[in-house]
């Protein structure tokens, strides 16, 4: 079983940062409505003396995950100091497909250019340099922003991913809760290595008398692969965090069924686990006495 958490309203502290940060505006918080592209509007950022190259330290975080030494949490980190590119358009025709299969909206003025996720939900693709967002779609032109500043972008854009160089070698997806806290400028680790998360997850079992016991690990969607097939430890889209329930012998499928959808309404009431967990996928295990 799979469950992907809806679009839900941003917690009050992020919806706060939001309002005094220009989260929907250039690096030099100017709006993007009724952007022209010419003029001085057509410079393509505001970091001086910048040649549009990718930051150094990102690239080291993604070198360490090909390699099989680093995961997305390394990846998040290096993003929280990091310069990158979002695409912005004077105007982009019907609905298509990206390179990397992804749905593009249709926009028109001056606009951000965001994509749908095969779950249906929205994405802001984000470029590590200027290269690889032109290699992407020729006619965007680059904006340079820190990445906080492209997670409020996205959060005000009711975007709940980033995708970090779609249609390259290596497509990383920044999840909803990562994205969360580099608008915060706040440090993240996963759901699946959350002592948090595990608390709240247990607490919420423990008034179910059929769950004996219950296990916590990383999702099944937590991998991405490489253009040339190769497996990484993070990047995808797919359930974030497995929770495996060892269920009292005997219960027929209305009881399991019983069991899942208590589960479910806790966690979704639960304010720690909404902000914190984007996904999760549910086992059903036999608890041996």
């Amino acid at each position: 079983m799979e469950g992907t958490p809806g679009s839900r309203p941003l917690p009050g502290h992020i919806a706060a940062a939001l309002a005094g940060a220009g989260g929907a505006a250039d690096s030099a918080g100017q709006p993007w409505t009724g952007r022209s592209l010419a003029g001085e509007d057509a410079r393509i950022h505001n970091f001086e003396d910048d040649d549009g190259t990718a930051d150094a330290g990102y690239l080291a975080a993604v070198s360490a995950m090909v390699s099989g030494i680093g995961d997305e949490e390394d990846i998040v980190k290096a993003l929280a100091h990091a310069r990158v590119f979002v695409p912005i358009v004077a105007q982009l025709g019907e609905e298509g497909h990206d390179a990397a299969g992804l749905q593009a909206d249709k926009q028109a003025d001056m606009a951000l250019v965001t994509l749908k996720a095969p779950d249906g939900r929205t994405a802001l693709p984000v470029f590590s340099s200027a290269e690889s967002l032109h290699a992407w779609h020729q006619e965007a032109r680059p904006v340079a922003v820190y990445a906080a500043r492209a997670a409020l972008s996205a959060a005000a854009e009711g975007a709940e991913l980033m995708v970090m160089d779609p249609g390259s070698e290596v497509t990383i997806v920044v999840r909803r809760p990562a994205v969360w806290a580099l608008a915060q400028q706040l440090p993240w680790s996963p759901s699946y290595a959350d002592t948090d998360v595990a608390e709240a997850v247990a607490a919420t079992a423990s008034d179910v008398p059929q769950i004996r016991r219950i296990e916590l690990h990383r999702g099944g969607g937590v991998g991405a692969l490489t253009s040339r097939g190769l497996q990484l430890k993070g990047g995808g889209a797919g359930p974030e965090l497995r929770v495996v329930l060892y269920l009292v012998d005997g219960l027929d499928a209305a009881g399991v069924q019983e069991v899942v959808t208590a589960l479910n309404g806790a966690w979704a009431r639960n304010e720690l686990l909404a902000e914190r967990v984007d996904s999760i996928e549910v086992k059903l295990r036999r608890a041996v006495e």
